[in-house]
């Protein structure tokens, strides 16, 4: 079954083949700025993909590979025959010029990081962004070269280390860069794909959350029928999104299950249960299973296995109320596409796992229920765009995001009721000042993490030995990459004395300065 995003755009979908990047997904993102639907598969699939999209355009992700090599990932031919715009991105471009006969090169002088573009010739993708003669900084990543166009192709712009930095087939509306316009280090990089889309395949975007929400209302109907549905509803922007999409759907048909597993922040539970209920007329039930959670997770460290462990309880104890509400036939989600693609080898492709999520995957056969998961295409902003196309509260569109494990993951190390017990206390002051700040809505998410360290420390006249406790905010649009927060040393300074003097048990506090990558924004 098609996804309902893919209905939304059937007339402008633009196609990404994926070479194994590691931000394949910031070009999808760049692409949907502009109101037109992209989706992103594996090399492998690409023509599978091209004979079921029908895309409009056609972009070649950046890889690790080399296309000198034998067993290098090859384009697939349908993308060069279907007669649409074609845009070759590093390795793509290099894929490009060597399968419609052209020739690359290993051995020359590599390029990574920034470098100086100087613009030969003004062309559609280049239009009302640079000029003839300019010169602009670029994000380069590579070590093959293109050194010899194919027929047809022309030189438009040159670096010192990459003399078809990029090239067009303007008969063909074919395009190659050697550089990444999709990550920020390019400045000019979002208004070059603009232009691809726009400029070049004339996509006029109409994607736009109303229209997804009218396709994916219809196609949760089609897919339900008469049947019940059940929803985990953890209080978090995904949930609740998926929630009342769903509801507006197919109406009593829905009930939600919120699960406490005893593993939320501080008086979560029924700050959840109260709005929720407080505003929308949907059956829920609240199930205390954190007796159950806590004894499973006895004595678990590993981070996976704890993530798993969860997962599995979760579906038992929705497969218990599911039985108790007479029987349901689907488990709706709240399920991500960054979720999708932390958790698995994307859609077959060559990128890798980083971690699992409990939400994401098949469910066990012995439950007979379908998965319906409305948000599974879309990124963490579109859901909260969503969201308000769906009327929900700010209250709930913009809370910090907060994982399905809740602070099993926040405790690296062993779970026990004293650790999260001064973890509740230590994170609840931590936002209580950043709201004091005025910082909530600037920062993506923010949370503490007890480590499993303990250290000396004096208090009064008196030595201690107790836990460090970790801070982390970050800045991101979608969670796929972040930055840490530069708070000012006072806030931080104010933020570690309260929780040092208000929470027992900690007498270290540190900030987090890692970003995304090389880091996650969780630390497990």
């Amino acid at each position: 079954m098609s996804s309902p995003a893919l209905d939304t755009a059937a007339q402008e979908t633009v196609l990404i083949i994926d070479f194994g990047s590691q931000v394949t997904q910031l070009i999808a993102r760049r692409v949907r700025e502009e109101g037109v639907y992209s989706e992103v598969v594996p090399f492998q699939k690409g023509a599978e993909a091209i004979q079921r999209l029908k895309p409009k355009a056609i972009i070649l992700s950046g890889g690790p590979a080399s296309v000198i090599e034998g067993q290098s990932p090859k384009a697939p031919e349908e993308a060069f025959a279907a007669g649409v715009p074609v845009l070759g991105i590093c390795y793509g471009e290099q894929c490009m010029a060597a399968q419609l006969g052209g020739a690359v090169e290993a051995g020359h002088h590599r390029e990574f990081g920034r470098a100086e573009l100087t613009v030969q010739k003004v062309v559609p993708l280049f239009e009302g962004v640079w000029r003839a003669g300019e010169r602009h900084t670029v994000w380069m990543s590579h070590g093959d070269r293109v050194t010899a166009l194919p027929e047809g192709f022309e030189v438009v712009a040159t670096s010192d280390n990459a003399p078809f930095a990029a090239i067009a087939d303007l008969s063909r509306n074919y395009y190659g860069v050697q550089f990444h316009p999709e990550v920020v280090h390019t400045p000019d990089g979002a208004r070059l794909l603009s232009n691809f889309v726009r400029k070049v395949a004339k996509l006029e975007g109409a994607w736009t959350m109303g229209a997804f929400r009218e396709r994916a209302i219809a196609r949760i109907r089609e897919q339900v029928g008469t049947g019940r549905v059940i929803c985990g509803l953890s209080g978090g922007v995904d949930s609740s999104v998926a929630a009342v999409l769903i509801h507006e759907a197919i109406g009593d048909q829905l009930t939600c299950v919120f699960v406490d597993h005893g593993l939320m922040r501080q008086a979560e539970a029924d700050e959840v249960v109260s709005l929720f209920r407080g505003h929308y007329n949907i059956p829920l039930v609240h199930v205390d299973a954190s007796e159950l959670f806590l004894k499973e997770l006895e004595g678990v460290e590993d981070p996976e296995a704890k993530r798993k462990t969860i997962g599995r309880l979760f579906i038992d104890v929705f497969d218990a109320e599911a039985r108790k509400v007479g029987g349901a036939d689907f488990l709706a989600q709240g399920t991500l596409y960054p979720d999708v693609i932390e958790s698995v080898s994307f859609a077959g492709g060559p990128s890798v796992t980083i971690k699992s999520h409990h939400n994401v995957g098949g469910l066990p056969e012995r439950m007979n229920m379908k998965l319906v998961e409305p948000l599974r295409d879309l990124f963490k902003d579109e859901v909260r765009a969503l969201g308000r196309e769906l009327g929900l509260p700010e209250s709930f569109v913009g809370r910090h995001p907060f994982p399905g494990p809740g602070l099993a993951i926040r405790c690296p190390g062993a779970i026990t009721r004293e650790k999260l017990d001064i973890l509740r206390k230590a994170d609840a002051i931590y936002l209580e000042e950043i709201r004091y700040a005025g910082l909530y809505d600037v920062i993506w998410q923010a949370f503490a993490v007890l480590l499993p360290v303990r250290t000396v420390g004096v208090m009064g006249d008196g030595r201690t030995y107790d836990h460090v406790l970790a801070l982390r905010a970050v800045t991101s649009v979608d969670g796929m990459t972040a930055d840490f927060y530069p708070f000012d040393m006072g806030f931080l300074g104010r933020t570690a004395t309260r929780i040092i003097n208000e929470v027992k048990g900690v007498n270290r506090v540190v900030y987090d300065v890692t970003s995304k990558p090389p880091g996650t924004i969780e630390w497990e």
